[in-house]
């Protein structure tokens, strides 16, 4: 434990080699980036085995001293964290070991690997904080690093607008982040975590404000996780490189915000209305991803959908108070999402080509890929024995034992909707003939054995928290330094039934739509055509944005510069032109003239005689 601090400074270091040497090094730079970060994974197993041994660890360091004022830093290993440093560097070592052969044509190869490591010591860095302030700080460097990563394509279009908009997009999250710590310190005194649930836990913190911190700290997971309405950024940041979709937006940052309504499930356990809050957002944001999920082209952007639909899940789960069912989520999804968008790289890289319906008989001649793929997409769809079943139906019955009636036929909506589009995927890229007869290879074995590695795990992760082998996880999770509530939930049978017969259901009308073709592919299109607009338009959400934020700041800039062009300034021209003409005017006067002074002085002499004869004689 004394030597965690170097599973963030190895990836570091791996970027300041790569920067400093990046024209020497060059293509070496993916070995050196793959070595650090398989060491920093050597570094978690390590000390994710010695936590399991000796507890929970914590050391933190004065940082800053200003009168009353103590900012600390610091490292801290419990039982989140720990499996959050595990899931971190595995799926970035192998993106590394992946991206080795995907990225090999690339010119700026080392910059690449340059960007992974900054991204994977912040990341590593983050989960390792024990205070707000320094979560603040690493999670601020995590979204630089997804602007640097989206945006590597720079010379695209695209990939330039998708980038700004990740970026504006979650600091809006980020800013209901940033009130919150200051509220909490504020309130408290203190940035660190224990300080924080003690102080709510003491009733230090008001109900009121207890929910107002839980809501705010939750808009900033809304942002990083893509939940409804700030998930408009998350399939745009698909035109970056398929390794990086499989790192940040699947497996590692997205997960940021979920991991963080994790880490302050303390505070949120307070607040009824905070809880209730997360879990219709969850909920919300599960079918409605799913829904958009069904009818998309693009391999990448339906993975996309589909992530921010299981991110709707995991929150549902914190919700319904289901914190190890999040965690145990969290954990399966990082593998068999990563395993997809690895799979679905594998098939850009051999067809280049994205489309899904320009795909088709792939299967026949990238048969590694279609098997990997097929497994992920079995663990998706929640197949019984592949590890997203497990997990899925842990969340299932959180819903229920909690009584979120709704929010349980949301999520079991969504399980169906889930097996569908994702076997759609399938049997449109990997099913059937292929018209076109290019040359098309497997990819190499640089991106094939991550590919494996993940599918592995994609079956067998599921297994560390079931109900009829042992609840491993939820025991380990529930030794936390924290006062996390733990609710025992002993879900019927029926749950895990149903829930397989959707998952079933789901892949079957796939089969039948998709690759049996006994039911018309455009169903949806022929008999609710509106119905298909509106999902394939993503409900306008982004035009929406457009409408009201982009359009309606342009109309308000364009008011206020003509305001200030023809009214402030307009104003002051005439004030300037009076004051001059004033001036010419006593110009004028002023002649030099005695005749003329004369003249003025008799002239006011008999006014001022006209005016008191008027008078009377006197003033009155």
């Amino acid at each position: 434990m004394d030597y965690v601090w170097l599973i963030p400074v190895l990836p570091l270091l791996s970027f300041l080699i790569i920067l400093f040497t990046r024209p020497v090094i060059y293509k070496k730079a993916g070995i050196v980036g793959t070595l650090f970060s398989g060491a920093a994974f050597v570094g978690a197993l390590i000390v994710l085995f010695s936590h399991l041994e000796n507890g929970n660890f914590l050391v933190e360091g004065n940082w800053l001293s200003i009168h009353a004022l103590t900012l600390t830093v610091g490292l801290e290993v419990n039982p989140l964290n720990a499996l959050m440093l595990v899931i971190v560097t595995l799926v970035s070592f192998l993106v590394h070991m992946y991206s080795m052969g995907y990225m090999a044509d690339d010119e700026r190869f080392a910059t690449f690997f340059g960007y992974l490591g900054l991204f994977t010591f912040s990341m590593t860095a983050l989960v390792l904080s024990p205070n707000l302030l320094q979560i603040y700080f690493f999670w601020e460097l995590v979204g630089v690093c997804s602007f640097l990563l989206v945006g590597f394509y720079f010379y695209k279009p695209e990939a330039k607008a998708a980038a700004k908009k990740a970026f504006i997009v979650t600091r809006i999250g980020d800013v209901g982040l940033l009130v919150a710590i200051f509220l909490l310190y504020w309130q408290t005194g203190t940035l660190e975590l224990d300080g924080i649930f003690s102080a709510a836990e003491a009733g230090e913190l008001t109900p009121a404000m207890i929910t107002l911190t839980a809501i705010l700290i939750f808009v900033g997971a809304v942002g990083k996780s893509g939940q409804f309405p700030l998930h408009t950024w998350l399939p745009d940041a698909m035109e970056g490189p398929t390794p990086v979709s499989a790192l940040i937006h699947a497996a590692t940052m997205v997960a940021a915000g979920v991991y963080l309504v994790a880490v302050m499930f303390p505070l949120f356990t307070a607040s009824d209305v905070a809880m209730m809050t997360v879990a219709i957002t969850g909920g919300v944001t599960a079918v409605f991803a799913a829904t958009i999920a069904l009818v998309q082209n693009d391999i990448k952007r339906i993975l996309a959908y589909s992530t921010i639909s299981q991110l709707g899940y995991m929150m549902l789960a914190l919700g319904t108070a289901g914190y190890t069912a999040a965690v145990f989520h969290l954990t399966t999804h990082a593998f068999f999402k990563a395993l997809l968008f690895l799979a679905a790289g594998s098939v850009i890289h051999a067809a280049h080509e994205q489309n899904i319906h320009k795909l088709g008989g792939l299967g026949k001649k990238l048969k590694g890929t279609a098997l990997l793929f097929l497994i992920g997409s079995l663990a998706i769809a929640g197949f019984p024995l592949f590890s997203g079943f497990f997990s899925k139906d842990e969340i299932l019955a959180s819903a229920f034992s909690n009584g979120s009636y709704i929010l349980f036929g949301l999520a079991l909506l969504t399980a169906f909707l889930t097996a569908f589009y994702m076997f759609r995927l399938y049997f449109l890229v990997f099913s059937g003939e292929r018209e076109r007869n290019e040359e098309i290879k497997e990819s190499p074995r640089t991106m094939l054995i991550p590919m494996m590695v993940l599918a592995v795990l994609a079956v067998f992760s599921g297994f560390i928290h079931t109900h009829w082998f042992g609840t491993f996880l939820g025991d380990w999770l529930e030794t936390t330094p924290y006062p996390v509530l733990f609710s025992s939930i002993d879900a019927p049978y029926w749950i895990m039934i149903l829930a397989s017969a959707l998952s079933i259901g789901g892949i079957a009308l796939a089969w039948f739509m998709y690759a049996k073709q006994s039911i018309p592919r455009n169903w949806l299109y022929g008999s609710m055509k509106e119905v298909h607009h509106v999902l394939y338009r993503k409900y306008y959400v982004d035009e929406l944005y457009r409408t009201v934020f982009v359009k309606g700041l342009y109309a308000l800039s364009y008011f206020w510069s003509y305001f200030d062009r023809f009214i402030v300034e307009g104003g002051a021209t005439a004030v300037k032109g009076l004051v001059s003409q004033l001036g010419k005017t006593g110009v004028k006067v002023q002649s030099g003239q005695v005749q003329t002074y004369s003249a003025v002085a008799f002239s006011g002499l008999v006014l001022v005689l006209l005016v008191i004869a008027a008078l009377g004689g006197y003033f009155q």
